[in-house]
């Protein structure tokens, strides 16, 4: 039992082979909750608000960062694996972010004036990576909203397949033979008076201006029952 090591050892260097080394364990990141990105989002505010940025990059960055709010509670309906879903992490963790934090780092004139990118000065660098952004984010928010509606549709198609049209009222597969009981609420209206006497249509006295008026014999006197 001891020897198995050694022996093993002494036929690898005899065949010329080598032991493979131990591939050392690789540790994922974590994936991002909803918690984790909204932070992530208000850092970004923050940076904005405490570097006094121009009102184009201000505006761009509350559009990037609204459009992720209302995407982030719908990113189940994408599934973790879905590639709008890792934009919308990585716009709201890395892209934006890093974008806003190039720009911050640049002195304020220097980068509002000097052209570094094809007569683009930082600042038109920056505000076309924010149209990206933006435009990115509007595309996956529209994306998500589609896939519920069309979750509604294909709901509203199977009650229009089991109940019928709201137009003809709906079909709740009734029998012939059903009978539906009368409202005791409007079955018995106008058959009581307050005191729960019953009172008849033809049991009103002339002096109600509405009553209907009894028929008699000709000759009858007048006021005579």
């Amino acid at each position: 039992m001891t020897t198995a090591r050694p022996a093993a050892g002494f036929l690898e260097r005899l065949f010329g082979r080598r032991p493979e080394p131990e591939r050392p364990e690789v540790e994922l990141p974590r994936v991002p909750t909803a918690e984790d990105l909204l932070a992530a989002l208000a850092r970004v505010e923050s940076m904005v608000a405490r570097g006094a940025v121009p009102a184009v990059v201000a505006s761009r960055v509350t559009r990037v960062c609204r459009t992720v709010r209302d995407t982030i509670p719908r990113l189940s309906t994408l599934g973790s694996g879905s590639p709008w879903a890792y934009s919308v992490m990585a716009t709201a963790t890395d892209y934006l972010p890093e974008a806003v934090g190039g720009y911050l780092r640049l002195p304020r004139e220097f980068a509002d004036s000097r052209p570094v990118e094809r007569g683009r000065t930082s600042l038109m660098v920056l505000i076309d990576q924010l149209d990206l952004l933006g435009a990115t984010m509007d595309q996956v928010y529209d994306a998500v909203c589609r896939a519920d509606a069309a979750a509604l549709v294909a709901h509203g198609r199977f009650l229009a397949e089991k109940f019928g049209h709201a137009a003809d009222g709906g079909d709740l597969a009734l029998s012939p033979d059903t009978v539906i009981a009368p409202d005791p609420a409007t079955s018995n209206r106008g058959t009581s008076d307050p005191a729960g006497s019953d009172v008849g249509t033809a049991d009103l006295g002339p002096s109600d201006p509405a009553a209907p008026r009894r028929l008699q014999p000709p000759g009858t006197p007048t006021g005579a029952p």
